[in-house]
């Protein structure tokens, strides 16, 4: 009788314990719910998240948050829809922290500021702030910039990197704001700045669109460090440990190798240059050291 008792008790022990593990909240309670998930991706961050010639969201980031969401879909035992959102520097953290978007794949920094407010999956890039200009300007520090223009995007960790080295050397750079890297080459281009600054690779990836590319080049040294991660929302582990399963997969696996090879050293897919950026051994460290284990 005492046995059947303590059988029948560990049983339902066994049974709750069960239902708890397997209960759904937050982000994936959402998108099963909804049967939906919406993706915020950039519109110009080239070769991570920007516009094909049918408008539809491409990149780098997009293709790691592909595979995120087919993990998902996998965990979850449900096909998703994917709708998908644009976001800008400005926009993008509140976007995802009000529910707006349930991921962003962009060129977002990680950041213990930003990790107030949002979360982040595993790092997909490490790059640093640097300066654009045209190859006339003779252009190639940051203090060549004295008295000059400049065009920054709102809210990136670039404005900060060069509002603060500007202020520390008294440089009287004048700050043009722009909302993303698109209107900031804009303005280089038609000559309303000397220069645009955002992180280097998207610079290069401003190049490999431009209609010549050799007028352009980037300069100087690296103003800041900016590890990039898929972002998602904060105080949600069980949908930030799927993005990470998927991307430890990938980095043991070594398939990021070809993902990156894709978007970095071979021509664009909608017809752009190729970036021909090899990956610098602190990426290609930080990809084995985040090939977690089962």
């Amino acid at each position: 009788m005492f046995k059947s008792i303590v059988k029948s008790f560990l049983i339902l022990i066994l049974s709750v314990s069960f239902a708890y593990s397997a209960e759904l909240y937050g982000t994936l309670k959402k998108i099963k719910d909804k049967g939906e998930i919406t993706i915020g991706h950039r519109e110009s961050s080239v070769p991570f998240a920007f516009y094909n010639k049918q408008q539809k969201p491409i990149g780098y980031s997009m293709d790691l948050c592909e595979r995120i969401v087919k993990r998902a879909e996998k965990e979850l035992g449900v096909k998703l829809k994917r709708k998908y959102y644009a976001v800008n520097p400005k926009t993008r953290i509140q976007l995802l922290a009000n529910g707006t978007i349930d991921i962003e794949c962009g060129s977002t920094t990680n950041n213990l500021t930003r990790q107030q407010q949002i979360d982040y999956a595993a790092t997909t890039f490490i790059t640093g702030t640097k300066l654009l200009v045209k190859k006339a300007s003779g252009i190639k520090e940051v203090e060549n910039l004295k008295g000059k223009r400049i065009a920054l995007a709102q809210g990136t960790t670039n404005e900060k990197a060069i509002l603060k080295i500007n202020d520390q050397k008294n440089l009287g750079i004048k700050v043009i704001n722009v909302k993303d890297h698109a209107e900031g080459f804009l303005a280089l281009d038609t000559g309303r700045v000397d220069a645009y600054s955002t992180d280097h690779i998207l610079l290069y990836g401003l190049i490999s669109k431009a209609k010549k590319p050799s007028d352009f080049d980037v300069v100087g040294r690296f103003l800041s460090f900016d590890p990039y991660a898929i972002m998602v929302r904060r105080d949600d582990s069980a949908f930030r440990l799927i993005a990470n399963s998927e991307l430890s997969d990938l980095f043991r696996s070594g398939e990021i190798n070809k993902i990156y090879e894709k978007w970095f050293m071979k021509p664009l897919p909608d017809g752009g240059n190729a970036l021909n950026v090899p990956q610098t051994d602190l990426l290609s460290a930080a990809f084995e050291a985040q090939a977690l284990p089962y």
